[in-house]
């Protein structure tokens, strides 16, 4: 892990998840750690952990949809951990079920939470960063961000947001010849507790579409990312494949999620009648960085930069209508010259 002595982090949905499991990979490569989710319990949990790494940690309760709260809380990072140097946005929330079966309410509160919680902690951060002319902003991104998927509606909406969003901001920083980075990376499903707390509107218990990674894998590739901030990270084969199955075969993608992913996000059991959800106010006791899925989860997952692949992607095109072409050329020659 790069070493990151002195580097002041601040992470958003810190205290579950792929959130807490990067304030963890932060500490360990030893930055000291600015904690902002909705839930303080939570947060002092994860505290606690990085103390115990020999961190230096605070915690900042606030509603990343609350605009203000965020830019106190960013303010108040700066007061007790110094001016951020990395800031990771993280949080977010989501709702499983048909649109028709979704309110405005319920698709608003995704959106601003999701979507305009990193646009919140952008400018937060820039505040931050613009008068010293440095820092990274990391925005932990998703293959939905390119292909939308069944039942999440609210949430790949939101990823897809962020992703324009994101774009839009970088041409300014180079229009600016600004030193502020910005970087993606666009995450696989992992194993993290929201399908034991998100809302959904389905009768089966929900679950992560397959294949399914842990939250380490993720957080490494976070820490990594904000270290070496290129314009985008893919991680693990199937955010690849799924992202340049997306660009090249959009309409297959349609009728593939289509028959694949709606019952693929149901596990075999139900919902119970009681079972809470942290759409509105965060749930108890689940504060974990991994969920239940821990099984099936992949503890590695090869991480590269979104160009590397697509250069290769184009490559490989180029050789292959190459030797098409040169094979065409000889077939249609030979054919010539019996004629």
């Amino acid at each position: 892990m790069t070493n990151m002595d002195g580097k002041v982090v601040l992470v958003t949905g810190a205290s579950a998840g792929v959130g807490r499991a990067t304030a963890r990979a932060f500490a360990r490569a030893g930055a000291k750690v600015g904690l902002l989710a909705r839930e303080s319990e939570g947060l002092e949990e994860t505290r606690r952990e990085l103390l115990v790494l020999g961190a230096e940690a605070e915690v900042f309760p606030a509603d990343v949809a609350d605009a203000e709260a965020v830019f106190a809380a960013a303010e108040a990072c700066r007061d007790r951990l110094g001016p951020i140097d990395i800031w990771v946005n993280n949080a977010m929330t989501t709702i499983i079920g048909k649109l028709g079966q979704v309110s405005p309410e319920e698709f608003r509160r995704v959106t601003e939470v999701t979507y305009l919680g990193y646009v919140h902690g952008t400018m937060a951060a820039l505040r931050q960063m613009e008068p010293r002319d440095a820092g990274v902003i990391v925005q932990v991104g998703s293959a939905l961000a390119y292909r939308g998927i069944p039942l999440q509606s609210a949430y790949c909406g939101a990823k897809h947001a962020i992703r324009g969003f994101s774009d839009a901001l970088r041409t300014e920083l180079i229009h600016s010849q600004s030193r502020i980075r910005i970087t993606s990376v666009h995450l696989p499903a992992v194993n993290t507790t929201q399908f034991d707390w998100a809302r959904t509107k389905r009768e089966a218990q929900p679950r992560p579409v397959a294949p399914v990674y842990s939250p380490q894998a993720a957080a490494d590739a976070i820490v990594h990312a904000a270290m070496n901030p290129k314009r985008e990270y893919w991680l693990g084969r199937s955010t690849a494949m799924t992202i340049l199955g997306a660009m090249a075969l959009p309409s297959f993608m349609d009728r593939y999620l289509a028959r694949n992913t709606v019952e693929g996000q149901d596990r075999d059991e139900p919902v119970e009648p009681d079972r809470e959800d942290n759409l509105r106010s965060p749930v108890e006791d689940l504060h974990e960085p991994d969920g239940a899925f821990d099984d099936e989860a992949r503890a590695h997952a090869v991480l590269l930069p979104a160009s590397v692949t697509l250069a290769t992607l184009a490559g490989g095109t180029l050789l292959v209508a190459g030797l098409a072409g040169a094979a065409l050329a000889k077939v249609f020659g030979t054919a010539r010259g019996r004629h």
